[in-house]
C-alpha cells in the first residue's frame, strides 16, 4: 500500500486499545482527458494512482469512532443521527459515507476507525473519493453489508453530493474501485460501463508527471457547481437530457439559442467528449504524439470555454511546452487550481524537472510539488 501500514495500525491499537481486523485502501486518480464531461453524462479517461487514502477498521456495538492520522483529530456520532458539521473537512466525509448507506437501508453497526493517506488534498487528485471509497468498503467488510462494487461507487458519489454538498460526478468514485495497472479507464458515465485501455508508457519510454500548483481549491467553494449548472441550462435549452447528446455540428447550428456563456460551456463539453474518443483511438495504437497534442486542445478548451484555469495552471503549462520532450499537458481535475498533467518522455524528466518545477516556484514563491505517478490497482480491502 502506498500509505503506511504499519504507522496506521499501530496508530489504530493506540489510540482504540485492540487491533484493527481490516484494512480498506482505495487510491486517488488522475484524469488522462475527459474533464468536466462526467456529470454531463460523457466518457471520461482517467486512472488510479500509486496515491491511497487506507482506513483501519473494527465493527462495535453502537456508535462510530474515527480517527484521523493526518490531521491528528477524532470524531465520534451515533449511526441513528448522522449531521454535517460546521467546517467538518475529513469529518463530513466519513459522515457521509455512513448516511448513504443508511439512506440506501443497509443497517449500520458501530466501527472504529483510523485513517491515513499520501494523496495529496486539494490538488485535484480525488483525496475526497478514496476518502469515500475506502470508509464505504470498511463499513461494509466490517458490517458484512452486501454492496456491488458500482453500488459502492454510487453510495460515495451519494456522500459526496447530497451529504458534503458537492455535485461531483461519479468519474472519481468508479475509479478509486476499478483502477488496474498499466491501464486507463474509459468510463462511460451515464451506463457506467467501465473498459481499461492499456497505456503502454514504459515500452514507449514515456511517463506521467503531476505537478501540483500548491494552489488550493475546495470545490463547494469553487465555481464547480456553478459550471455544473450552466451545463444543465445549456442541455435544456437544447432539448437533450445531456450534453453528451449533443453533435458537434448541431451546436454549431443552434448556438444563438444560447447565451454565449453557455455556447462556451457546451463547446467545451462537446469537443472533449470528441477528444475522449481520440485519446482512447491514438492509444490502442500507440499514438503517444497525438494524445500529447489532445491534452493541450483540452487545456486550451478547459481555459478558454469552461473558464476554469487559473495563472497558475496556465503558467505550468506553457512553461512545459517549452520543454524538449514533452508531449503535452494541461490542467487536470476540476480547476480552479490543483494539478497539471505531463506526458514526459523518461529521458527529458530531469529537464523538466529544471524547466518546469524550478522555473514555477522561482515565478510565483508556491512550493509546487512534481509527482511522477503509476496507473494502479483500485480498491482493496485485506485483513490486519
Amino acid at each position: 500500500m502506498s500509505a503506511d501500514r504499519t504507522a496506521l495500525l499501530d496508530a489504530f491499537r493506540r489510540r482504540f486499545g485492540r487491533p484493527a481486523r481490516l484494512v480498506a485502501e482505495a487510491p486517488g486518480r488522475v484524469n488522462l482527458i475527459g474533464e468536466h464531461t462526467d456529470y454531463n453524462e460523457g466518457h471520461v479517461l482517467p486512472l488510479a494512482i500509486d496515491r491511497t487514502v487506507a482506513v483501519a477498521a473494527a465493527p462495535q456495538a453502537d456508535a462510530v469512532h474515527a480517527y484521523s492520522l493526518d490531521y491528528d483529530e477524532d470524531d465520534s456520532f451515533s449511526p441513528a443521527e448522522i449531521r454535517p458539521l460546521p467546517e467538518g473537512g475529513w469529518r463530513n466525509y466519513v459522515r457521509g459515507v455512513a448516511w448513504a448507506l443508511r439512506e440506501a437501508g443497509h443497517g449500520l453497526r458501530g466501527l472504529q476507525l483510523a485513517l491515513s493517506g499520501d494523496v495529496p488534498v486539494g490538488a485535484g487528485l480525488s483525496s475526497s473519493a478514496a476518502l469515500e471509497v475506502a470508509v464505504a468498503a470498511a463499513f461494509a467488510a466490517a458490517g458484512e453489508i452486501p454492496l456491488d462494487p458500482r453500488d459502492l461507487a454510487l453510495l460515495s458519489q451519494r456522500s459526496e453530493n447530497d451529504f458534503v454538498g458537492v455535485q461531483c460526478g461519479i468519474m472519481d468514485q468508479l475509479v478509486a474501485v476499478f483502477g488496474q495497472p498499466d491501464h486507463a479507464l474509459l468510463i462511460d458515465c451515464r451506463t457506467l460501463d467501465v473498459e481499461p485501455v492499456p497505456l503502454s508508457l514504459d515500452e514507449q519510454g514515456m511517463a506521467i508527471v503531476i505537478v501540483d500548483s500548491a494552489v488550493r481549491r475546495s470545490l463547494g467553494d469553487s465555481p464547480y457547481n456553478q459550471r455544473r449548472r450552466e451545463c444543465v441550462q445549456a442541455a435544456a435549452a437544447l432539448g437533450v437530457p445531456a450534453l453528451r447528446d449533443v453533435a458537434s455540428d448541431d451546436l454549431e447550428a443552434r448556438r444563438r439559442e444560447l447565451s454565449q456563456e453557455l455556447y462556451r460551456r457546451a463547446r467545451h463539453v462537446v469537443t472533449e467528449e470528441a477528444r475522449v474518443t481520440a485519446a482512447v483511438a491514438a492509444l490502442r495504437r500507440g499514438d503517444l504524439e497525438t494524445l500529447g497534442r489532445l491534452l493541450c486542445e483540452s487545456h486550451e478548451s478547459l481555459r478558454h470555454d469552461f473558464q476554469v484555469s487559473c495563472r497558475e495552471l496556465d503558467l505550468l503549462v506553457e512553461l512545459a511546452a517549452k520543454v524538449e520532450g514533452v508531449l503535452g499537458a494541461r490542467l487536470t481535475g476540476a480547476g480552479f487550481g490543483g494539478c497539471t498533467l505531463n506526458l514526459v518522455r523518461q529521458g527529458a524528466l530531469d529537464a523538466f524537472r529544471r524547466g518546469v518545477l524550478q522555473d514555477y516556484r522561482q515565478r510565483t514563491g508556491l512550493p509546487a510539488e512534481m509527482h511522477i505517478v503509476r496507473a494502479s490497482p483500485g480498491l482493496q480491502v485485506t485483513d490486519a
